[in-house]
């Protein structure tokens, strides 16, 4: 074995996989995994560590899964980290924990999601659940969405014995995790929903179908409801487009609306009849994970797809992975080139996609390099159908039925990054909501500093009872 190259992860063949919606990456097999974590070197001062927003023991999860102890890693994941089989898969370690990994100055870095991923999984096969339930404290808190946000927030918080009600305003829970990311990178029913039921083990209980701002305010819940405090993580469902001619035509639709109705009417499955329109020719317009993730939804819906960037290859917001993953699949890359025009039929029906070539100028406020169109340069691409994956914005619904909660211009939440506390007392936010839209460990990191804020703030409240 070669101590400086990770142990490969076997993956469905693109030509097959192109035509299903069966995960992509297969995982590793214990052999795999446990060779894997012979390569760590057990450093005593694990860079590793620093770059997990969560703080996971990195170090001390592999080396019981080297040495035999498949509970005992779980039970150290768990420590950390509510959705460990969700964070090996969609986390971008790449530029987090295994950026910092000591293995990859010279070599390969250590493949830490991919046995965190092992481990959840093996985890599940065998009913263990490394999650546990604490005695209760006498003290309710609300958690207003179930995303990755919201479910790090309630399980933490049952951990030190909060009894946590989540409030979802879909039909299904899991907010992102079951109505953003694809089915064959995130299964849902196989994954997203056995993590969610290992929260639910902890106590927490999810309400759906209860939209805050409408159902049900935050007042409401703090003075008639009983809730001493309140978590909102309701995420950033807002889509956002560009405003350019055409754009209202039929056929044009936000990558968030394409992927929900994907998910949540379950298009991935035959036995199901899903409602949506797809098209023969689709362009999807954006370069980050969002935009992979609704080119590869619609390759598998039997279209042709080609995504659409106004940046070069290497300004690419999305992972490296998933970026290959949709070039092996066929899926076509106009890079350096920006929609200025939806093009549409007498009836207003998308018939193509009118772009102008874009050249790099100096950086901009993101540190990369601006893009500037080239003059003349327009051209057509032919399509039936347009996504826009352009990012999203945070709902302003709850923030304008909630007196004194004070928010941004682009209607996010305000809040301290430490501890969640907004403008409102007892009121605290994370995630999305707070940031725009951002990852799926990120949100988690926002929502446990949060659960430790509002242990200190409800701690804090009972001292001052006690003098």
């Amino acid at each position: 074995m070669d101590m400086q190259k990770m142990v490969p992860v076997r993956e469905q063949d693109p030509k097959v996989r192109a035509t299903n919606f069966d995960e992509v990456c297969l995982g590793y097999s214990r052999e795999e995994a446990v060779a894997e974590c012979q390569r760590c070197i057990q450093c005593k001062n694990p860079r590793c560590v620093k770059g997990c927003p969560v703080g996971i023991d990195i170090p001390g999860f592999i080396r019981e899964l080297r040495d035999g102890h498949s509970n005992a890693a779980a039970d150290i994941i768990a420590e950390a980290s509510s959705l460990p089989a969700i964070c090996g898969r969609v986390c971008p370690q790449e530029t987090q924990c295994e950026k910092y990994c000591v293995r990859g100055i010279k070599g390969d870095p250590v493949a830490i999601g991919k046995i965190e991923r092992y481990i959840a999984d093996h985890s599940r096969r065998k009913g263990y659940v490394a999650l546990k339930k604490a005695e209760d404290n006498g003290h309710r808190v609300a958690v207003i969405g179930s995303g990755p946000a919201g479910l790090t927030c309630a399980g933490e918080l049952a951990k030190r014995g909060y009894e946590v009600t989540i409030f979802e305003a879909l039909h299904e829970p899991g907010g992102v995790l079951t109505y953003g990311i694809p089915e064959f990178r995130l299964p849902k029913q196989g994954v997203v929903q056995k993590e969610i039921d290992n929260v639910r083990s902890l106590g927490v209980k999810i309400e759906c179908n209860v939209v805050i701002g409408r159902s049900l305010t935050i007042d409401q819940l703090m003075d008639e409801e009983g809730f001493e405090a309140v978590f909102i993580g309701s995420g950033a469902g807002l889509p956002r487009f560009m405003n350019i001619p055409g754009e209202n035509s039929n056929g044009v639709f936000s990558a968030n609306e394409f992927l929900t109705r994907s998910n949540l009417m379950k298009a991935y499955r035959d036995d199901y009849y899903t409602p949506i329109y797809h098209g023969k020719h689709v362009a999807v317009v954006g370069g980050g994970n969002v935009a992979m993730d609704a080119a590869r939804t619609a390759l598998r819906l039997g279209a042709e797809v080609t995504i659409v960037y106004r940046r070069g290859r290497e300004e690419l917001p999305a992972r490296v992975e998933e970026v290959e993953h949709a070039e092996q699949e066929g899926i076509k890359f106009r890079l350096l080139c920006n929609p200025t025009e939806i093009l549409h039929d007498e009836k207003g029906w998308v018939t193509g996609l009118r772009c102008i070539r874009m050249e790099l100028g100096e950086p901009d406020a993101s540190g990369r390099r601006r893009p500037v169109p080239v003059e003349g340069s327009e051209f057509d691409v032919a399509a039936d159908a347009v996504i826009m994956a352009l990012g999203t914005l945070s709902n302003p619904l709850i923030a304008s039925t909630t007196k004194g909660l004070e928010t941004d211009k682009w209607h996010c939440v305000k809040a301290v990054e430490k501890t969640g506390q907004t403008s409102r007392e007892g009121v605290f936010a994370g995630g999305d909501v707070v940031t725009g839209a951002a990852t799926v460990i990120l949100a988690m990191e926002a929502g446990k500093k949060a659960a430790i804020g509002i242990d200190e703030y409800l701690k804090g409240k009972d001292a001052a009872k006690a003098e």
